[in-house]
């Protein structure tokens, strides 16, 4: 056995303990069997893909309440059945986004020509490269492994996605979707805060899982303007 894995588990098994008052005053300790196999790191890995998760269905509802248009496009228009739409498709391969997914559904959003939900398409599109860059998992154990690229790469396409909502409009000179609220006598930056949490959160775990590598994340010479979406995994 891998001398990492023989410091980890007696850790672990620490971890997975749990003292607790039994029914006749005594003290008794609970092991429970599915944190034996999670080491420190695996607990770290969840909070942080609860967090961006979390943070990116929270950043989908501000939009459609922004753009109540784009959820009144689906099979379900209202706010409430958009999100559950959005939450309840894993693969999220919705028929109106024609296949794509990850960057190239995310682009969706911004096309002159494209008829169906905006906020549908961005979020889905960005979703999806959040699933593959945490190996379409939601629970981490000692085993599982992630790629630091894929999460830096995601990073970098929040910003790129943040940037796309505050500059690409219309022909008619119309935000194609609106966010933040710039006027002067009413800032609300909310949008780009709750992105740039969500960004802080990947860009840390691409550094724990570098480190626990012994390997540096490469990081690309990229514009926001390009507006290119990095490529995660297969997307």
């Amino acid at each position: 056995m891998h001398r990492r894995s023989l410091i980890l588990l007696p850790l672990a098994f620490l971890a997975a303990c749990a003292t607790r008052m039994g029914a006749d005053g005594k003290t008794q300790t609970v092991v429970d069997a599915k944190y034996l196999a999670k080491g420190d790191i695996d607990r770290v890995i969840d909070t942080a893909r609860h967090e961006v998760v979390d943070g990116l269905f929270r950043f989908a509802e501000k939009l459609y309440r922004r753009n109540p248009r784009e959820f009144r496009k689906g099979p379900a228009p209202t706010l409430e059945g958009a999100m559950a739409r959005l939450r309840n498709s894993k693969r999220l391969d919705f028929p109106e986004l024609g296949g794509k997914r990850g960057g190239a559904a995310a682009m969706l959003a911004f096309r002159e020509d494209y008829t169906g939900d905006r906020v549908l398409a961005l979020m889905a599109g960005l979703l999806a490269m959040v699933y593959v860059a945490f190996e379409d998992k939601d629970d981490f154990y000692i085993l599982d492994d992630l790629d630091e690229q894929k999460l830096y790469n995601c990073a970098r396409n929040l910003e790129t996605a943040m940037w796309k909502l505050s500059v690409e409009r219309t022909s008619t000179g119309e935000l194609v979707l609106l966010s933040n609220e710039l006027d002067p006598n009413n800032r609300n930056l909310s949008f780009e805060r709750e992105f740039g949490r969500i960004t802080g959160v990947l860009d840390f775990l691409a550094r724990v899982v570098a480190d626990k590598h012994g390997r540096i994340v490469s990081k690309v010479a990229q514009s926001v303007a390009s507006a290119v979406f990095l490529p995660v995994g297969g997307l």
